[in-house]
């Protein structure tokens, strides 16, 4: 029986794709000639399949795991039900999994699985056999060097693991993971002198070195009698990241705490190094399968959980955010910025008051630490309760007696504030700060300039201002719209025209662009167009203030031909990112 090729546009058959393998469709011809068995069995498993196939949808993979596994067993031949169930049963853990993997030819998820599992039951030679015979495309072909040499490692083969990874040590794009991972194997295996010039690479190879990686270079040095230098590799990321600032003093009590302790928790790693580069290019769906295969390895990896956290969140799951965070114990290094994600994530749950006691916790214990105030001030203007969110920044503010250009956002947030709160003389003053701090970050240069435009001052430098955010924002609709803007403020109106039309093609669905190019329209004399887009913007929930200005020119149209450009139609607001 076949339940649907519209499901293949599924995330579940999406996650199957690591490289373009997947399960095949049954035969129609033969589907329909297989035996109905009991009464009712076809339409019990459809039913099944169906409710399965919705909960996955809803990103409720337990559920639809649940129902998969039902249908299955009504229906057990079906590849692609197999195929299905396999998937669901994955994405939360559950040991059907490896039973369902086996029915998967020529599914590499399935392949990853089964070589995890027999490197956690010390299967050694079977993990690596099964690892070496992944075929060398697509993502696969990244990951399989790193596997084979973690299962060489796990089964006491130091030497032959190191030689795996060697060529793609010696050359190779992605060189810093290559020899990460192969310093790491050296460290576990007792190889010093490798191990040192191996990390060695990895530090000048591996580009800009994030939370997991600066740990593992501070657990070497610490562990080597340099202490100094480690504190140093952790200070230096804490002062590039302010997000994890707040963990510095836990991450520098732990320094010389091992990151990869064993060859499954190598694995785990390389499954977590290339789920960050597919997150980094908006690949989600392959980042939550390895990271799901990570976290079978390896259930307490509080790096994996936190960007499988963030994922689910940015997809507009916080529920599946919040429960992967649930595990995390409060010992951990990392409970810091675990806290402050679960305060974010009770918000976006509709726990607003929840929230706000969580960080004002944090505040009491971390009395040095601005972070818990900053995300308070947020949630804060998220309400719209700007005169509460500024108190907030400006407590946050306080707790910083040096600012460093790496805490422009805060000054650029209460400027936000501020400026919503009719306070501009101060909010211009920390659009400035801001920008002293962080002299080309183009959503300062953007806010400020489109402000000045708003109140018809400083026209040529706002103008500065907003084209030298375009050049680093060139596909950021709000940025061309303000360039647009303050182009039809300065009486170009076919320059505005072309930058806001472009804007609108960007943005097509933002009430504010759409505004703009019917005030843009209406100067060049078009007027049935304007109107189209005035009452395009209506139709798109602009901002309750910018309704009533909206209708008014609607209203009044041939009366205002031949006038100056009438007020904006929409809210000062810009990006905020």
């Amino acid at each position: 029986m076949q339940y649907g090729r519209s499901f293949r546009r599924s995330i579940l058959l999406t996650l199957s794709l690591l490289s373009a393998c997947a399960a095949a469709d049954s035969d129609p011809a033969t589907a329909d000639s297989q035996p109905a068995g009991p009464q009712g069995a076809h339409f019990g498993a459809a039913g099944d399949f169906l409710t399965g196939r919705f909960a996955a949808t809803q990103n409720d993979m337990r559920f639809a795991a649940d129902e998969f596994l039902k249908a299955l067993a009504i229906d057990p031949k079906d590849p692609e039900l197999q195929q299905q169930a396999f998937l669901a049963t994955l994405m939360v853990g559950s040991p059907e999994a490896v039973r369902l993997a086996r029915q998967q030819a020529g599914n590499q998820a399935a392949a990853l699985l089964l070589g995890d599992d027999d490197a956690s039951h010390g299967n050694w030679e079977a993990a690596e056999a099964r690892f070496a015979a992944l075929p060398k495309q697509g993502l696969a072909q990244v990951l399989q060097p790193l596997l084979v040499g973690w299962a060489q490692q796990g089964g006491g083969q130091t030497d032959a693991a190191l030689a795996t990874l060697k060529p793609y040590v010696e050359g190779n794009r992605f060189r810093g993971v290559y020899a990460l991972h192969a310093a790491l194997i050296a460290d576990l295996g007792n190889r010093p002198a490798d191990a040192a010039r191996l990390y060695r690479i990895a530090q000048n190879e591996y580009g800009a070195i994030n939370l997991d990686v600066a740990r593992m270079l501070a657990s070497w040095q610490a562990r080597q009698g340099h202490p100094a230098e480690a504190r140093q590799t952790l200070a230096a990321l804490t002062e590039a990241s302010p997000e994890i600032a707040i963990a510095g003093p836990a991450l520098q009590e732990a320094v010389a705490q091992r990151q990869v302790a064993s060859a499954t928790d190598g694995i785990a790693e390389a499954y977590l190094a290339l789920a960050g580069a597919l997150h980094a290019q908006d690949a989600n769906e392959f980042a939550v399968v390895l990271l799901r295969l990570a976290l079978d390895l390896r259930p307490d990896f509080t790096a994996a959980r936190l960007l499988a956290s963030d994922i689910m969140d940015g997809g507009k799951h916080p529920q599946v955010a919040t429960e992967l965070l649930a595990p995390i114990r409060p010992d951990d290094p990392l409970i810091a910025i675990v806290r402050l994600r679960r305060a974010t994530l009770a918000e976006r749950l509709g726990n607003t008051e929840e929230a706000l006691h969580a960080l004002d916790q944090m505040a009491h214990d971390y009395p040095d630490r601005p972070e818990p105030l900053a995300v308070k001030g947020d949630i804060l203007r998220s309400k719209h309760r700007n005169a509460d969110a500024v108190a907030a920044y400006d407590e946050a503010v306080a707790r910083l007696p040096h600012p460093a250009a790496a805490n422009w956002p805060l000054f650029y947030d209460r400027a936000i504030a501020e400026e919503r709160s009719n306070n501009w003389p101060r909010a211009e003053a920390d659009f400035n700060h801001a920008l002293q701090l962080a002299p080309d970050q183009p959503y300062v240069l953007n806010y400020l300039g489109y402000s000045w435009t708003e109140q018809n001052r400083n026209l040529p430098r706002a103008r500065q201002m907003i084209e030298k955010a375009v050049e680093q924002r060139p596909n950021d609709g709000s940025i061309l719209d303000s360039l647009g803007w303050v182009t039809l403020r300065q009486g170009d109106v076919p320059g505005a025209v072309r930058w806001l039309e472009r804007a609108v093609e960007l943005d097509p669905e933002d009430p504010t662009v759409n505004g703009h190019l019917g005030d843009a329209y209406w100067a060049a004399g078009r007027k049935r167009e304007a109107r189209f887009q005035w009452r395009r913007a209506l139709n798109l929930n602009p901002e309750p203030e910018d309704v009533p200005k909206l209708e008014a020119k609607l209203r009044e149209g041939d009366q205002a031909a031949g006038t100056a450009v009438a007020a904006p139609a929409a809210s000062t607001e810009k990006t905020v990112q």
